[in-house]
């Protein structure tokens, strides 16, 4: 899967690192790597390089911080609206797919990616499938291994099964593929496993990410002991985590799993002092307003985030939460919630997204050096540049032409691809 040099132009080039471009072009390398963003009249036409000329507009490849791609197929099939029985019923789809099946499921959520301009993923599952699947397509993105064991007893062996587990992936990573670890969350996952692979991370340089502060039934568990999380565990002999009156925040944190490596997904039940500990930490956040709605959690503190400068982007969840994937209408709604307008949204979907997972030096802006990761996006005839970001991010999915991965075609609207 050798990267390709190629030349697009377009009536629009937006970098996002800079103003937008009007008639502008991008130059590929032969590396995959950016060369050349400007004015098409200043960008270099090597006569060896493929070029071509796009209607609408070319930006950044969308930076989606937040996947589940083995749930892939499972969109219909959940329906159950209180989270604790919505997390038993995806357990049980699970047990009934095979690994096979598992790989097919990822390599389809990869291409659906595509589809909708998403470039890099950051993927959170325990099968293997998607890591095994965004090496065998030519993907990018972060690939982190679940790990489950609620009961203390579970953390030993559940830590040297994740450490096989890792030796085994670790032949799919690649310059574009990365692999981590996320132990799932303080309802799926003990105190002891938590310190456990949290070191194990250490040890190994992988970044980490954590489903924390999602729903009301977490905070009861590690508030009071109550809740339908806590029910769960008593039913099945788990002794609760104490002493209680912890947020999931400061209980994470006292199991040393905050860091400048550590992703944190959801994070919609968190007070000042919370946020100012993640801050302070120096974490990335993965914010999927749509999913939060949909299990009826809220909406998660975005602009107090911000204002408190954490490193947040925009995530779909699964198809099992929102379905079809949609992260433009996943900046929308973050947008409103922080009051963002167009250009902010447009961030949280590229650079940010990518600052969020530690690749802002890889992706996320049409900057030279970086990996020409790039979208073609249709607009709705000549639109001038007073609206353009506005235009850009009323878009659907559908308007997406073209997508690249280090220089090389990965979708064309109409084009079938295995």
């Amino acid at each position: 899967m050798t990267p390709s040099a190629r030349r697009l132009a377009a009536p629009w080039v937006v970098p996002v690192e800079g103003p937008p471009i009007a008639e502008g072009a991008v130059l590929v390398g032969a590396n995959g790597r950016i060369l050349t963003v400007g004015p098409d009249a200043a960008v270099p036409s090597p006569s060896d390089v493929l070029a071509e000329r796009l209607a609408g507009a070319i930006l950044p490849g969308f930076v989606n911080t937040h996947t589940h791609l083995e749930l892939t197929g499972f969109g219909d099939q959940v329906t159950e609206q209180d989270f604790p029985a919505w997390i038993r019923r995806i357990i049980a789809l699970k047990g009934t797919r095979a690994p096979e099946a598992f790989l097919e499921a990822a390599r389809q959520g990869v291409r659906d990616c595509w589809a909708g301009g998403v470039t890099t993923v950051a993927d959170t599952g325990d099968s293997g499938a998607v890591i095994e699947a965004l090496a065998s397509l030519g993907g990018s993105g972060i690939a982190y291994l679940e790990v489950f064991g609620p009961h203390p007893d579970q953390a030993g062996p559940a830590a040297e099964a994740a450490a096989k587990r890792l030796d085994q992936l670790e032949r799919f990573t690649g310059p574009r593929v990365r692999l981590g670890l996320s132990p799932h969350a303080p309802y799926s996952v003990s105190g002891p496993l938590y310190r456990r692979i949290a070191a194990l991370a250490e040890r190994r340089e992988l970044p980490l990410a954590v489903h924390l502060a999602e729903s009301e039934a977490e905070s009861l568990l590690l508030a009071e002991g109550t809740g339908g999380f806590a029910e769960n565990w008593l039913a099945r002999g788990i002794p609760l985590p104490g002493p209680p009156g912890r947020t999931p925040v400061g209980w994470l944190d006292e199991h040393g799993v905050l860091g400048v490596r550590t992703l944190c997904i959801h994070v919609v039940r968190a007070g000042a002092a919370d946020l100012d500990l993640l801050a302070g930490r120096g974490v990335g956040i993965a914010h999927c307003p749509r999913s939060n709605r949909r299990h009826g959690h809220g909406d998660a503190p975005l602009a107090a985030m911000l204002a408190r400068g954490l490193r947040v982007g925009v995530g779909t969840d699964s198809v099992a939460s929102v379905s079809p994937l949609d992260l433009l209408a996943e900046a929308r709604t973050a947008s409103d919630l922080g009051r963002l307008g167009a250009e902010g949204a447009l961030r949280l979907l590229t650079l940010e997204g990518a600052r969020a997972l530690g690749l802002a030096q890889e992706t996320g802006s049409l900057t030279p050096g970086k990996w020409g990761d790039l979208i073609a996006l249709d607009l709705p005839g000549a639109v001038d540049g007073s609206r353009l970001m506005d235009t850009l991010m009323s878009r659907s999915p559908g308007a997406v032409a073209l997508t690249l991965v280090d220089g090389r075609e990965v979708y064309r609207r109409g084009v079938a691809r295995r």
